[in-house]
């Protein structure tokens, strides 16, 4: 089997309806018979649903909706969230976790979600991983009275994308997928946002190539993929047939190389359209920073905290081909990441990076471009830089920064908008 093909024993667990199910226990009421809504009752009918209890989502309730969107003809109550709580009850899960796997074999990927490899112990518990973690999750219920769903693959996606798909399904809430299961199980999958890393614009992005199963995927042009969205068509594509080469160990590993960074926390709840403006006023902060310092990235990280209510959100990176000092590139890329994994909830942090920096030798071409655009590009951008170096960052501003969505007149007053 190809190397791309890893052959570990990997979990996904996952704490089924957690904040429902932890405001449920500590009223002793059974999250199977209670209609139990977590949301904030101050926000009225418009408030997002952050939980509902399995008893509501077997009348089809869905968290993550609002509450306008619950029928009519379903009774439930509302509780607000305590994050508190939920932080304590996530902390003796871990707990738990940790018993059977060093910390190194184990990555919290969420308050209710982790990963653990439990390769290396199966010889020590003389377990079969399916048999391991039907202990494990019986070990959460009995010590927290919490239930839980688990998916078993050869790698962190394929034991993912069990769990999501397919875990449920069972009593014992127990899924268990091998590279054997790609063309039945994975392929089959649709619409295509059912599949870890995969939201909603990015699905849409790749129905308009007629792509409408993870098998249409798994079937494309990887190159055309890469044409299209950058070395994140290439991941697509890898995912789509299964590989992930990524271990838990890559998530220990803090990042050694400098990297210029910036990040915002919003007055208010921001959209899909809203937010466009935000990030490209973000990264001509950054493009200007790394023209200044005459360094180009390698290496762009992008991430979304949700609404505090929500407390989640993403943060992913993209390694580029050709290292870039352009607002107009860093930006696409910032677009490519936001359309991938964007939730459509309400957007109050966007967090950029920069990282891989190299030392600028000189306008870095590319061979599908005209040569005179790259250079008038480059050219355009070091004069608004020295612009703004002499009078101001508010002495030159886009027509997008006067729009009431904008915050880059206000933030550059703040951080001084001019230098002698």
């Amino acid at each position: 089997m190809n190397d791309l093909y890893l052959k570990r024993n990997i979990m996904c667990i996952d704490l089924k309806s957690f904040f429902a199910a932890c405001e449920c226990l500590e009223r002793g009421l059974d999250p199977f018979k209670t209609p139990l809504v977590v949301a904030n009752p101050k926000q009225g009918n418009g408030a997002i649903t952050l939980a509902v209890t399995p008893y509501l989502k077997m009348q089809g309730v869905a968290s993550r909706s609002r509450l306008y969107d619950i029928p009519a003809n379903i009774k439930y109550f509302i509780v607000p969230p305590r994050m508190k709580l939920y932080i304590q009850k996530s902390k003796e899960v871990i707990g738990i976790y940790l018993d059977y796997v060093a910390e190194s074999d184990l990555h919290v990927y969420s308050i209710d979600e982790c990963f653990l490899d439990v390769t290396d112990y199966l010889k020590l518990y003389k377990k079969s991983d399916y048999e391991l973690a039907q202990e494990i999750l019986k070990k959460i219920e009995e010590k927290t009275g919490l239930t839980a769903t688990c998916g078993i693959g050869p790698n962190l996606l394929m034991a993912k994308v069990a769990m999501d798909t397919e875990a449920k399904k069972y009593k014992n809430g127990i899924a268990k997928w091998t590279y054997d299961d790609i063309p039945t199980k994975l392929w089959s999958l649709t619409p295509l946002s059912k599949m870890w890393g995969i939201g909603k614009r990015m699905e849409k992005n790749l129905n308009n190539l007629n792509i409408y199963t993870i098998g249409d995927l798994a079937q494309y042009d990887k190159n055309k993929l890469k044409d299209k969205f950058g070395i994140m068509g290439l991941e697509l594509w890898n995912h789509a047939n299964g590989i992930d080469t990524s271990r838990i160990a890559d998530f220990k590993t803090e990042a050694k190389d400098k990297s210029y960074s910036h990040s915002q926390v919003l007055f208010k709840d921001y959209n899909e359209v809203s937010i466009r403006l935000i990030i490209s006023e973000m990264v001509d902060l950054l493009a200007a920073r790394l023209r200044a310092n005459k360094k180009q990235t390698t290496v762009i990280g992008f991430g979304i905290s949700y609404s505090k209510e929500i407390n989640s959100g993403f943060y992913h990176s993209l390694k580029l081909d050709t290292p870039t000092d352009s607002s107009k590139e860093i930006t696409k890329f910032c677009n490519i990441i936001f359309d991938r994994y964007y939730d459509f909830l309400p957007i109050r942090k966007v967090s950029i990076s920069c990282g891989g920096l190299v030392t600028k030798q000189g306008v870095q071409l590319n061979l599908f471009e005209e040569y005179q655009n790259t250079i008038k590009e480059d050219q355009i951008n070091t004069t608004i830089d020295e612009i703004k170096n002499k009078f101001g960052k508010n002495s030159l501003i886009k027509a997008s920064s006067l729009l009431p969505d904008s915050t880059a007149i206000e933030r550059n007053t703040k951080i001084g908008g001019h230098h002698e």
